[in-house]
């Protein structure tokens, strides 16, 4: 009962952001997860990723075809904000999806943008269905978020059929269990005057000869979304796998920072209402003393400060999430939100688990689960010092 009056709890300003459609699509994926996921997760949790039939149960119920025009076998739709409803329905019951995410935020963005129609037909359908799981490989060992610096490189062969990759990637997510992975490699030398020049992309097949996954990762959070390093050795890429134009890689990939971006702002506000909910939950069922923990002040003091934290960070995220659909969020815009979102999230959860005592340090507590999965999110996509350098020269500073 204390849990369904917390889900009705009104919000200190209304929110406008979701209509009937999005609040069907959450009520279908609340009982998706209850009845596919939460039976199971402990299992996910123990092997370090999700199964790959799961993201088939995914593609049956949709979620991968949401954006994808009709004529693929999607829906047609131009919106992020049923990811959005994604993100607040995972974090509500403390699991997330793997590596679907990469498949559908980070990937799919790219084969709309720079596939033509020949691999759009051979790409969607697949990307619809789960057949082909998707990721994205552009950070090496000792280039972080220098992606200019990148030394993997796709060579033209002297016929001009193929190209020929050679190098490493690591942390990508979703690398495990990829059937196309988007790779990042130089195809030029970077310009004398442009170090970005030289970058192009490819859909590469992760069946391909001299294609290799490395170590799985073994992470602080996140455990059930695989993360991988691969190794590329004279990988042969058909040219018809080239997506875009040779050279212009870092621009592509510049264009779709601000929704990645946007994407971790959302995802941390998400996990940090979460964290609100497990916390209400612990402090009004433990007694301490004879009484409920949440019969103390500074329980209470400690809750109502966090909730307001979190509208604000709601309020942050929505702006940024109708500023995308509209496609006018700018790159500082994004930046902002994602600094503002994963520092609240942080302060968040980390009083969250406070809240719980010894047992928010346990990891069958999904308090526990949160605060390690939450604290990358102030490192991908751009670290908070590469968000405020962002914002500061936004200021003209």
């Amino acid at each position: 009962m204390a849990a369904d009056r917390r889900d009705r709890r009104e919000p200190a300003v209304r929110r406008t952001v979701f209509n009937e459609d999005h609040e069907a699509f959450r009520e279908t994926i609340r009982a998706f997860i209850e009845a596919e996921v939460v039976p199971v997760y402990d299992e996910w949790f123990a092997a370090g990723q999700a199964p790959r039939d799961f993201y088939y149960k995914l593609g049956e119920l949709g979620v991968f075809g949401i954006n994808v025009p009709e004529e693929f076998g999607g829906a047609g739709l131009d919106t992020h904000k049923f990811e959005a409803v994604l993100y607040e329905e995972t974090s509500r019951a403390g699991v997330n999806f793997g590596g679907s995410g990469v498949h559908v935020l980070l990937a799919l963005p790219y084969i709309k943008m720079l596939a033509d129609d020949e691999q759009k037909k051979r790409f969607l359908p697949k990307f619809v269905s789960g057949e082909e799981m998707w990721a994205l490989a552009m950070t090496e060992p000792g280039t972080g978020s220098d992606v200019a610096g990148m030394k993997t490189t796709a060579k033209l062969s002297e016929d001009g059929t193929h190209y020929v990759l050679n190098g490493s990637k690591t942390f990508i997510t979703g690398g495990v269990h990829a059937d196309r992975v988007i790779v990042c490699a130089r195809t030029s030398a970077p310009g004398e005057q442009d170090r970005r020049f030289g970058i192009s992309l490819f859909a590469v097949d992760t069946k391909s000869e001299g294609y290799s996954i490395g170590r799985k990762l073994d992470k602080l959070g996140l455990r059930t979304s695989d993360t991988a390093e691969l190794a590329f050795v004279d990988v042969k890429v058909p040219v018809e796998d080239l997506l875009g134009e040779e050279n212009k890689g870092f621009y592509y990939l510049g264009a779709n920072l601000p929704s990645e971006r946007w994407g971790i702002a959302f995802g941390a506000y998400a996990q940090a209402k979460a964290a609100i909910r497990f916390a209400q939950q612990y402090v009004t069922e433990r007694t301490v003393f004879g009484k409920p923990v949440a019969h103390f002040q500074n329980t209470k003091f400690e809750l109502a400060a966090c909730q307001a934290e979190v509208d604000a960070a709601e309020a942050v995220a929505d702006r940024a999430l109708e500023a995308l659909d509209a496609g006018e969020l700018t790159a500082a815009e994004a930046a902002s939100a994602k600094l503002f979102c994963t520092e609240v999230a942080h302060r968040v959860i980390d009083k969250c688990l406070q809240l719980h005592g010894g047992y928010g340090y346990m990891n069958e507590y999904p308090i526990a689960r949160l605060y390690a999965d939450n604290r990358v999110n102030r490192i991908y996509g751009g670290t908070s010092e590469v968000m405020k350098s962002i914002i500061a020269k936004s200021m003209g500073l």
